[in-house]
């Protein structure tokens, strides 16, 4: 049968009340099924939802001509009429004050392929921002976005945004079953739209527009919308970094981490972003001898006193330092400059805030229903379900996101320790036990161990690194062996009895010898990370050199020998930005380092301590190689606590030469202090903290000594050292 005549004001198969009122209002559940060009029996038409449209033609896609008018039906914005052929056709729109030209989001079939249906299905899609998310491309030849989200129990999920007045009535999504992942092609816009997702919950209530989940970028706080990121076209240059980093991050590599909060780094009358960072925080890292950058969280997070460890945007680089490019082009730089990149990454816990992922289809989606296991009491965050497969997968993808798509060389991640228990941080009755009554949380270890054990298959040469402050066995054993699979663990053990060893007075520290001989009780447990790090540094707890005790000089010898000993002792060294130049104050995120301090030989001093010790650090194998092995370490002098005294040995592989470690924690100097070496000959100094190099009082060894055959510590061969008041002396055999 032909066509109505276009000019007809008729309109097709009427709807029913309860459908027009549903497209009116933006509730159908079923767009595809009333929109779009439709055929009734009597001929092709089609229907559209646009709200606010003075008049709406249908024309041929190929040659712009008129295929038929469609007609507003009683003031609902649902637009219908009879259109000629079967070809091609755009909507030509009358706005008020423009006419738009484009195709409708209702002439397209189905978006997502079998594969990633049946990946998604199966949870096991961990390239999750290809699937779900705004994702730019072309579509039977039609250049546009192609939206995708995961919100299984909701009535109705529409894309809102700025290419369309924010109006959920527009553009309502197609659920695909079973996935429970809703999808739209919008033509005609691309890259920079800000957009979020409205959503019915399973009762019909209007929830607070969301954020999209796995969006690739984000506009900068205090705003929360989605934006579509540029499809990633950059151009990697580090193919070199890249196939030699896994021998860089080997248990017997030097690994020294400046822990940096981009934010609060250095001002310096600039925008601080990318390129900033480019330009300032990678050569001076460089400079001073660290191998990696490690970053407090960039993910996008909509507080920004929360560092980035309340995070919402699991995929986007904060849009506060700028584009996700270029948040590429600083880890190239980093590469291009020989210094590594690690991110602090927050699968934990999140925000609540309501744009967020929290009761996110009008479920607790991500999140426990129940409090006792979905809310953290200190943070006041929801705690991620990670016995749901979706969300498990959700995170790695997020993961691999960073290492793969940024090249990121490794993921310190955060709050371990708040996983692992389901009574962290509860009393008695505030918390579930497992299904064995016990009070691990067993899903998150199986997610743990799912997570390293897929880096380790897709991304070889990339670091994990665990923060986790208990004594939780193999953190840093393979997966295969029953452990978390770690290569790295934050040894806050460590950090806590040195920094309370250090505070106390010198004439009482021989009542707390233990707090430095301790830690090598455990040392080879696991493969450590020292960290001094920013959590030691805020909340009134003062900067580094304000807990070192005694005057002036004294405070500044004191943290000069903390870091002589840190360097020296097995594990790999973080410390947060500001404490190598001994900064005064406590760190404010708001402000930056205390760089005028420099001007004060002391504060120059400490920092040419810091780079030193990195030089000698990365340089003698006897410092590093055996890190991880009791054999690398070895005692000379433990018990003398009458002059809080402390020597041991390092060792490397066969040929390196040791080096001799001699710790003097008083401010009084000891001379002729003997001291048994298992190498006759010339030992040299190649670093003393007290050295007038860093604002020490030059109390030394000039430069090395010559062993003599007097015994002692039983060794044959002995030196007789002149120890510095508060200082660290290393001497290295040869």
């Amino acid at each position: 049968m032909s066509a109505r005549p276009v000019e007809t004001p008729s309109h097709p198969t009427p709807l029913d009340r309860g459908t027009l009122d549903a497209l009116a209002h933006g509730t159908h559940r079923d767009p595809f099924g009333v929109l779009g060009r439709r055929d009734d029996g009597d001929g092709p038409y089609i229907r559209a939802v646009l709200p606010g449209a003075q008049g709406v033609e249908a024309v041929d896609a190929r040659t712009g001509d008129s295929i038929g008018r469609l007609m507003e039906i009683e003031n609902t914005g649902v637009f219908e009429g009879w259109v000629k052929g079967a070809d091609p056709y755009r909507l030509k729109i009358a706005w008020p004050g423009t006419v738009q030209e484009t195709e409708d989001p209702y002439s397209f079939g189905l978006l997502l392929g079998e594969l990633d249906l049946h990946l998604l299905g199966e949870s096991r899609h961990f390239e999750l921002a290809s699937a779900l998310g705004a994702n730019v491309m072309e579509f039977d030849g039609v250049a546009g976005v192609r939206f995708a989200v995961w919100a299984p129990n909701a009535r109705r999920v529409a894309v809102v945004g700025d290419f369309n007045s924010w109006d959920k009535r527009r553009h309502p999504m197609r659920l695909r079953h079973p996935s429970g992942v809703w999808e739209l092609f919008v033509p005609r816009i691309g890259p920079g739209e800000r957009y979020k997702f409205a959503i019915l919950g399973p009762d019909g209530a209007e929830l607070p527009d969301k954020a999209d989940p796995v969006a690739k970028s984000a506009e900068s706080a205090p705003g929360t919308a989605s934006v579509v990121a540029a499809p990633t076209a950059y151009e990697w240059t580090d193919d070199a970094w890249m196939a030699a980093r896994s021998a860089k991050h080997l248990p017997d590599a030097p690994l020294s981490f400046y822990e940096v909060h981009l934010g609060s780094w250095m001002k310096d009358g600039r925008t601080v972003d990318w390129n900033f960072a480019i330009d300032k925080l990678v050569p001076y890292a460089a400079q001073m001898g660290f191998t990696h950058i490690e970053l407090l969280p960039v993910a996008e997070h909509p507080f920004g006193g929360s560092w980035g460890y309340q995070p919402l945007g699991l995929f986007a680089p904060t849009g506060r330092y700028g584009k996700p490019e270029d948040f590429a082009r600083f880890v190239n730089a980093a590469h291009a400059a020989g210094v590594g990149v690690v991110v602090d990454w927050v699968p934990a816990h999140f925000p609540t805030d309501p744009h967020g992922l929290y009761r996110f289809d009008g479920t607790p989606l991500y999140e426990h229903a129940d409090p006792r296991e979905g809310f953290h009491q200190d943070w006041n965050t929801a705690i991620y379900n990670f016995g749901r497969r979706e969300v498990q997968n959700f995170l790695i993808a997020s993961g691999l996101h960073w290492l793969e798509q940024f090249h990121v060389d490794g993921l310190r991640v955060d709050a371990v320790a708040s996983m692992l228990y389901r009574d962290y941080s509860r009393k008695e009755g505030e918390w579930v036990p497992n299904h064995l009554g016990g009070r691990e949380n067993l899903e998150a270890i199986g997610f743990l161990q799912h997570f390293n054990a897929v880096v380790r298959e897709r991304v070889p040469g990339a670091m994990t690194i665990a923060e986790e402050s208990t004594a939780w066995p193999g953190v840093t054993r393979s997966t295969t062996e029953g452990g978390l699979g770690f290569d790295y663990k934050w040894n806050m053990g460590w950090m806590h009895d040195t920094l309370n060893y250090m505070e106390q007075n010198p004439i009482y520290r021989s009542y707390n010898h233990d707090g430095i001989t301790f830690g090598l009780v455990y040392a080879f447990s696991e493969k450590f990370v020292l960290p001094l790090s920013h959590d030691e540094v805020v909340h009134g707890k003062g900067s580094l050199i304000g807990k070192m005790p005694g005057d002036a000089w004294q405070k500044f010898a004191n943290l000069r020998a903390l870091y002589g000993l840190m360097w020296s002792h097995p594990g790999k060294k973080l410390l947060f930005m500001g404490g190598e130049i001994a900064q005064w104050s406590e760190w404010n995120h708001d402000a930056q380092i205390d760089w005028p301090a420099l001007d004060d030989p002391n504060h120059a001093g400490v920092q040419r301590l810091i780079r030193d010790l990195n030089r000698i650090y990365v340089s003698e194998p006897s410092l590093y190689r055996r890190d991880c092995e009791e054999a690398g370490f070895r005692w000379v002098i433990g018990d003398d606590r009458a002059n809080s005294v402390f020597a041991f040995r390092r060792h490397g592989a066969d040929g390196d030469p040791p080096i001799l470690v001699v710790a003097n924690m008083t401010p009084v100097p000891r001379h002729g202090y003997r001291i048994g070496v298992p190498v006759a000959g010339r030992w040299s100094e190649i670093i003393n903290t007290d050295s007038g190099l860093y604002g020490g009082s030059n109390v030394g060894n000039g430069g090395g000594l010559e062993t003599t055959p007097v015994e002692s510590h039983g060794e044959a061969q002995s030196l007789e050292l002149s120890l510095p008041p508060l200082g660290v002396v290393a001497l290295r055999a040869g």
